[in-house]
């Protein structure tokens, strides 16, 4: 008996989806990397909204840059397909006693650092600042918890991690630490248990909602858009893994950079790897128009 073929999601980009023998593979974790200006937060935005076609919802957005918004998903996403991004506020506190209400808002949008401006690494705070942003993080678990949760729950299955800085050493960084609790404590983690930690003391009470709005968190796909000091594609690919580099324990990594072509510079993608699927080891040129990324071969 043959194996079933995994259904793919599509990126939103029909000649990238050639590319990766028909798409992403839900329940895994695909890393962009590339410099700030490449066409990451395009493609991003692309991801996202190619789910209202194959999962009835668009993707949501969860932005962790803390210099304000220099993403623009919004412009974006209006630009791109008149879709207006509802911004969960960060500070806003939690009702958690009527979380399954109804009238509920539908945030597909959480910009968790909001204006904060400053690094968050370890090598740019001193002791007292690190600590401070530490628990500033803390602070904003249950937010993320929140935003990611009642997206599920709505039919969300797929999500953008976006506006990560580059670091020397992925150790310094608290973007990636927050990242490493998000990924592995809310996306891959079962639907109920997601609840406990959200709810607490009060998840005995919404027990039955908790079980009526069961959802499979191996469906839901997310896509990591990392800024890299490189920005030439050629030193993308040579680029060495530190121990524990998310690029090493990623299902597809997708390199995005600049290279020359004769007395120009172009932009251009590789895809690194893609475990399980087949895909070209060719360099693939790529364009941004208004209407976002698209593949020129």
């Amino acid at each position: 008996m043959q194996n079933t073929p995994v259904p793919r999601q599509s990126t939103g980009i029909p000649g990238l989806d050639q590319h990766l023998d028909g798409g992403l593979l839900p329940g895994t974790l695909t890393v962009v990397c590339g410099a700030t200006g490449i066409g990451k937060s395009q493609l991003g935005v692309q991801f996202a909204n190619a789910g209202l076609q194959q999962e009835g919802q668009r993707g949501v957005l969860f932005d962790m840059c803390s210099r304000g918004d220099a993403q623009s998903h919004a412009d974006y996403a209006l630009r791109m397909f008149d879709w207006k991004l509802q911004n969960m506020d960060p500070a806003a506190p939690l009702d958690l006693e009527e979380f399954f209400a109804s009238n509920r808002p539908a945030d597909d949008y959480l910009h968790v650092f909001d204006l904060l401006g400053r690094r968050v690494t370890r090598r740019d705070l001193d002791f007292d600042a690190f600590h401070d942003w530490q628990a500033q993080l803390v602070s904003r678990l249950n937010t993320a918890i929140a935003f990611f949760y009642s997206a599920f729950l709505r039919g969300v299955r797929r999500c953008v991690v976006d506006g990560i800085e580059p670091v020397d050493r992925p150790s310094d960084s608290i973007q990636l630490e927050m990242f490493e609790y998000i990924y592995h404590q809310i996306l891959r983690k079962e639907h109920d248990w997601v609840a406990r930690d959200l709810l607490r003391e009060h998840f005995r009470k919404q027990e039955n909602e908790v079980t009526q709005h069961a959802y499979d968190h191996r469906q839901v796909g997310c896509l990591f858009l990392y800024t890299s000091a490189e920005s030439m594609l050629d030193q993308l690919i040579d680029r060495k893994l530190d121990e524990g580099d998310l690029l090493s324990n990623a299902n597809t990594v997708i390199y995005m950079g600049k290279i020359r072509d004769g007395l120009k510079i172009r932009r251009a993608l590789y895809i690194a790897k893609h475990r399980g699927s087949r895909c070209s080891d060719e360099i693939h040129p790529f364009e941004i128009d208004d209407a976002g990324l698209r593949m020129l071969a």
